[in-house]
């Protein structure tokens, strides 16, 4: 027999990263190489094909925002599309239209247009790209279609530049792109699109003379035309090799490619991390992974190459990579390091003009790198700028200002020093005076460092030769034997006052690492002895202060609501914006604020903070001169201990009060108690009534017998409608509920249902407020109208005698909407989600307890769904501080048989 084999399994990381990229809305790219191509009049044409074909099923296409520059044709389609409004956003005295993303949320269209993806938004809207609207909206679960030119890649705006000349301002992240699900490349050849240009469907004809010029020339249009091709065919081959994978369909597949790209502080650190970005495109998506050595006898001094460094690895974190800080005193030898550990076979790093004493030293990074590099293929990326070009900020303006006064103090140094030999030179005859310049030297190193050291030690010499040295006053040295100490005074004085700053530079970098691990262990020692989340709270703000330099603030979440906890050094009072950033790194676990893509314009950072279980607070960061790479590190370490403390301090109230069994066993009780009470209660009053009649019938009065007779109804029919909330929520539980629809006017419906709880009114007035005309809908008339009678009957119940009912229904193009309001005490806001569940009664008391089993407002959520509408709740709606009174309202929401046409609306 032939050897059997296993059967082809699938990997499970495509079918993790499959199933979800399927609780997300699917994205659909039109990309072009260059405007003008069509992508725009593209996407409106196929939205216009897609709402033909899901009107039937009522489906709905949105138009969230469309440029069409003035092109009749482009507005021509937007003839039979809904488009949404634009919200308008006030700046600097002038009224901007933007994206209305809060409407295209609400909407939850079947599917979105949203044109020019890389747009930037107004100051002031809670995203400053569109790009990050977009994102929104696919986590909401809504599909979206969009349009990009390919030069508004992020990976590609040096080459562009490089091409055409213009450098590209807007652009979308490739890791943004890469979410993709389909992109279809909207393409014709360079010459019909000049030939468009000329004929003005692109620009009004004076731009569109200067464009023919300049960006539109034959050979610009060709080389992107040439990246958009590019660009689509990665695609498809990313989508060919996940539906392999996750198919379990062996192949070929890329030869395990690793990329490393090595950064500096210098104006390259930018390009080269886009650079490593293109390079693994062109391997297949081959990992890469960005990365700065930190030198211990070489600290960084100054602020502008921190910033490069710290602006290149997030850039890198955008465009899908991986970054790491490396550390050692020898850069070759930590990158090799590194590489050997990681395999990495492909190795980018700038080539940069390199001093000669360098390269005749085998000390230049390139050479050393070539010698070292063993099998890993290492790439040069040039700087290309021209002079002038570079839009870099000068270094004068970067550094502190007490960098520049070390030398000035330097050179007071030597000139004390300069005083004390003068003054030995005239009492002491014979004094090597050259010892105390060096002194000079070597204080200079150990106080100020050791750029200002080696100033110190070309001054020293000077001095020293001008004013002690035969010839006195003059720079010439008279005597032969002179010249041997001259140069050995160089030597000893430049080897010490380099010694010494660097011993002065590697304490200080150790002392700033022990006071960072002092730091960490003070907080986890103050954070393990914590009881409360509030001690834990406050302690976490304390060290978060002390250590960004500026002032913090935890947020804890009580029933769904963030609040603030603790603040150092006081508890600050938050801006509407900064909570809605504080919510939204709550929301979406990830990081808003200052220096991040969502709400960048507000002075706080908030980050969440993820324990073992999940998320347990955020903590918001205002620190007024921003975080360098260390403090941020720590402050991150910091986060991580604090979240694990909040989250401890949470198990051990959990653990001590025994929750859990605690709820299980109140539930079965609350159970037990409300049947056996609900069905009890009406059974004896029948009972009870019946036997009178029975006994005393023939004495009693006419008026006392008809009174019986009621109440015995009254209770026949309350326990009758018990036993039918349960069999009914035995019905939908066990799926044995089939809706039988029919096109059915809403409003005979809600006139029936208000009929059937009349007795039950009281003096409470029931209001009706019905339009003349209403569109039908295709669903089950019994079971809507027990769904109604069952929301009135709660209304009834939570609401005072003389307090007013309304029923009301409206309808938009899609749905018929039914509102019922009352003005009852309403509903508490945590107590909203779960007002649905079943057995659910508030707590307090009012003239509903003891009357239901609570089941009333599951089943009529039960009954709209099987219908498929939504049902909602909100509360309050009135808001009267002097009676009290709330009120609630209940909406359900049923789709039309035929959507209405938006013109008609």
């Amino acid at each position: 027999m032939p050897p059997t084999s296993d059967p082809p399994r699938p990997d499970p990381d495509a079918l993790l990263a499959e199933t979800k990229r399927s609780a997300r809305g699917r994205l659909k790219v039109y990309l072009g190489m260059s405007p003008g191509v069509g992508k725009t009049y593209e996407m409106l044409t196929a939205g216009r094909r897609r709402q033909r074909e899901g009107e039937a099923e009522g489906k709905t296409v949105l138009v969230g925002v469309v440029e069409t520059h003035g092109r009749v044709e482009t507005e021509a389609l937007l003839d039979g599309l809904e488009v949404l409004p634009r919200r308008p956003i006030e700046h600097r005295g002038r009224q901007l239209m933007e994206f209305d993303l809060d409407t295209a949320l609400a909407r939850r269209p079947s599917l979105l247009l949203v044109d020019e993806y890389a747009h930037s938004n107004a100051p002031g809207s809670r995203h400053p790209k569109r790009w990050q609207d977009v994102e929104e909206l696919l986590a909401a679960g809504i599909n979206v279609w969009t349009t990009l030119n390919v030069q508004h890649l992020d990976s590609l705006v040096d080459v562009v530049w490089k091409i055409t000349g213009v450098r590209v301002r807007e652009t979308v992240p490739d890791s943004a792109l890469s979410l993709a699900d389909d992109i279809e490349l909207v393409d014709i050849t360079p010459d019909e699109l000049r030939e468009r240009l000329d004929a003005g469907k692109v620009y009004v004809p004076e731009t569109a003379r200067l464009a023919s010029t300049s960006f539109f020339k034959p050979e610009n249009l060709t080389a992107l035309r040439e990246m958009a091709l590019r660009r689509v065919a990665q695609t498809v081959d990313d989508q060919m090799v996940g539906a392999m994978r996750r198919q379990g369909i062996e192949g070929p597949w890329a030869a395990g490619e690793r990329i490393l790209v090595l950064i500096a502080g210098d104006p390259m650190a930018s390009p080269l991390v886009r650079a490593g970005r293109r390079l693994s495109d062109l391997m297949m998506d081959a990992p890469w992974t960005v990365a700065t050595v930190e030198r211990p006898n070489r600290p960084t001094s100054s602020a502008l190459a921190g910033r490069r460094i710290a602006e290149a690895l997030k850039l890198a974190e955008q465009l899908g990579g991986s970054s790491v800080v490396l550390t050692g005193d020898d850069l070759p030898g930590a990158a090799i390091e590194f590489a050997r550990r990681n395999n990495v076979t492909q190795i980018v790093l700038g080539k940069s003009h390199e001093r000669i004493w360098k390269l005749i030293s085998g000390r230049s990074l390139a050479h050393a790198l070539l010698k070292q590099s063993g099998g890993a293929a290492v790439h040069f990326v040039t700087d290309g700028a021209p002079d002038g070009a570079s839009a870099e900020p000068s270094l004068k303006q970067t550094y502190p200002p007490r960098t520049w006064l070390a030398y000035p103090a330097a050179a007071g140094m030597v000139a004390v020093a300069a005083g004390v030999a003068a003054l030995l030179d005239r009492s002491a005859a014979g004094a090597d005076l050259a010892m105390i310049f060096l002194a000079a030297v070597l204080i200079s190193g150990l106080v100020l460092g050791l750029r200002p050291a080696l100033f110190a030690a070309v001054i020293a010499v000077l001095g020293y030769n001008f004013f002690f040295l035969d010839p006195r006053f003059s720079m010439t040295i008279g005597h032969p034997g002179d010249v041997l100490t001259f140069l050995i005074f160089i030597a000893v004085a430049s080897v010490t006052g380099w010694l010494a700053g660097r011993v002065r530079d590697q304490a200080g970098l150790v002392a700033r690492r022990a006071t960072a691990i002092t730091a960490l262990l003070a907080s986890s020692r103050r954070l393990s002895a914590v009881a409360t989340q509030t001690e834990a709270a406050k302690a976490l703000a304390e060290q978060i202060s002390a250590t960004a330099g500026g002032s913090a603030v935890v947020l804890l979440a009580d029933k769904g609501e963030l609040s603030i906890v603790a603040g150092a050094p006081l508890p600050p009072e938050l801006t509407t914006a900064a909570m809605t950033a504080a919510r939204w790194a709550w929301d979406k676990e990830e990081a808003a604020g200052a220096g991040t893509g969502t709400l960048p314009q507000i002075g706080w950072t908030f980050r969440p903070l993820k324990g073992v279980r999940g998320r347990t607070g955020v903590v918001g960061i205002e620190a007024k001169n921003g975080l360098g790479g260390d403090e941020e590190r720590l402050v991150l370490a910091l986060l991580d201990q604090g979240a694990v403390a909040l989250e401890r301090a949470e198990l051990a109230v959990t653990a001590v009060e025994t929750e859990s069994l605690r709820r299980s066993d109140r539930l079965r009780t609350a159970l037990m108690n409300s049947i056996s009470h609900d069905l009890r209660t009406p059974l004896s009053t029948v009972l009870g009534a019946s036997t009178t009649l029975i006994d005393y019938g023939k004495s009693l009065k006419p008026e006392v017998r008809d009174d019986l007779l009621i109440s015995i109804r009254e209770e026949a029919e309350r326990l009758n409608r018990y036993v039918g909330d349960l069999l009914d929520m035995t019905r939908l539980e066990g799926g044995a509920l089939v809706p039988r629809t029919s096109l059915t006017d809403v409003r005979d419906v809600l006139a029936a249902a208000a009929d059937r709880v009349t007795r039950r009114l009281g003096d409470r007035p029931l209001e009706r407020d019905f339009p003349i005309q209403l569109s039908l809908v295709d669903i089950d008339p019994g079971l809507l109208e027990q769904a109604i009678v069952n929301i009135l009957e709660n209304a009834i119940a939570y609401s005072p005698d003389d307090a007013k009912i309304e029923i009301a229904v409206y309808e938009d193009r899609a749905n018929v909407v039914i509102s019922i309001e009352d003005e009852g005490k309403g509903i508490p806001t945590a107590d909203l989600e779960g007002v649905f569940e079943k057995f659910r009664r508030l707590e307090e008391s009012t003239d509903r307890t003891g009357k239901s089993v609570g089941l009333g407002l599951s089943i009529s959520k039960g009954f709209v769904e099987a219908m498929g509408g939504r049902i909602a709740a909100a509360s309050p709606i009135h808001g009267d501080a002097a009676t009290g009174r709330r009120g609630t309202r209940i909406l359900i929401s049923l789709p039309k048989a035929t959507p209405t046409h938006h013109l008609l609306m």
